[in-house]
């Protein structure tokens, strides 16, 4: 039985991130990219030439989703946003839940087929389940998928139909089936952890199907199996574990965010290296996110 094997984590970037987030490998940059929800910054770390880079928006943002050089799509406050980070120029702007002013995009990620997802979530972070999960096809048709969240973070996808999701403030981890029509099919709670465990954040998947679930308030980042047993476990000093994404030369690095958002100075003093960039070397590969490809976009100004 294959048993999984990691190192200690590692700091790659002391950036101090209030809400650090949107963890995102760019194989064609040798970069991770990551997010500042809070500060709206989106931050990249080249693990070849040790290069870093800050980009700068106007609003809360949640993630980022690679289309091609450096255009991305932007999941924003009220806004989902095509931009090119080195020229700054707007390609697309979606607006969404207008009626919901607190509201915001908060953690996304591409299926297998390329396809785009996506919660929102109330931004004031009141026990209102005001958030949603939406589904941005080739045609940018968004398509609400499911509602009534509280909190939402994920999704990590098993196939295309298949997927892991979380409301964070439940602490509930729920497993979800889609048709071909994006309906519903099913939703099963995979996993619902203790009080003293702290939140589920973000998630990803690896080649093997087990899922990698940051810890927010926890300290670490827990590893299930299919049946949702716990195999591994990383701890680190940092208090809150917000996303990850497996990435770097041979896709068997796990990149790792943390916050320093609702700290208290006597947190801080003990988990000082909370907000940082982290790595973690595996024994284990993850699978890279498809880049997210709309119907005709090459065939737009996206230079």
């Amino acid at each position: 039985m294959f048993k999984i094997k990691t190192s200690e984590p590692k700091i790659l970037w002391k950036v101090r991130c209030t809400l650090g987030e949107g963890t995102l490998w760019v194989k064609e940059h040798n970069s991770i990219y990551f997010t500042d929800i809070k500060k709206k910054k989106i931050y990249s770390f080249n693990t070849k030439t040790k290069k870093k880079s800050i980009y700068k928006v106007n609003k809360e943002i949640g993630f980022l989703a690679h289309i091609r050089g450096y255009i991305f799509a932007l999941g924003l406050q009220g806004e989902l946003r095509i931009q090119n980070l080195k020229s700054k120029k707007k390609l697309e702007k979606i607006l969404l839940e207008q009626d919901l002013k607190y509201n915001r995009i908060n953690d996304g990620k591409t299926d297998p087929a390329g396809n785009l997802w996506f919660g929102t979530m109330d931004n004031l972070e009141r026990k209102i389940a005001k958030g949603s999960l939406y589904k941005v096809d080739k045609n940018l048709k968004i398509i609400k998928v499911d509602k009534n969240y509280r909190i939402t973070n994920g999704p990590a996808f098993i196939d295309q139909y298949n997927f892991y999701h979380t409301d964070s403030s439940k602490k509930i981890i729920y497993k979800i089936r889609i048709n071909k029509n994006n309906k519903l099919v099913s939703k099963k709670i995979f996993k619902k952890l203790l009080p003293e465990e702290g939140s589920p954040d973000g998630m990803t998947v690896d080649k093997n199907k087990n899922l990698w679930v940051a810890y927010f308030n926890g300290a670490c980042i827990s590893v299930f199996n299919k049946k949702a047993k716990l195999i591994h476990k990383i701890k680190f000093p940092a208090k809150n574990v917000t996303n990850c994404a497996f990435g770097g030369e041979k896709n068997c690095e796990l990149f790792v965010t943390t916050a320093r958002k609702g700290m208290s100075k006597g947190d801080i003093q003990k988990f000082s290296y909370s907000g940082h960039l982290f790595s973690v070397k595996t024994n284990t590969k993850g699978i890279l996110q498809k880049k997210f490809i709309f119907k005709n976009e090459k065939k737009r100004s996206l230079l």
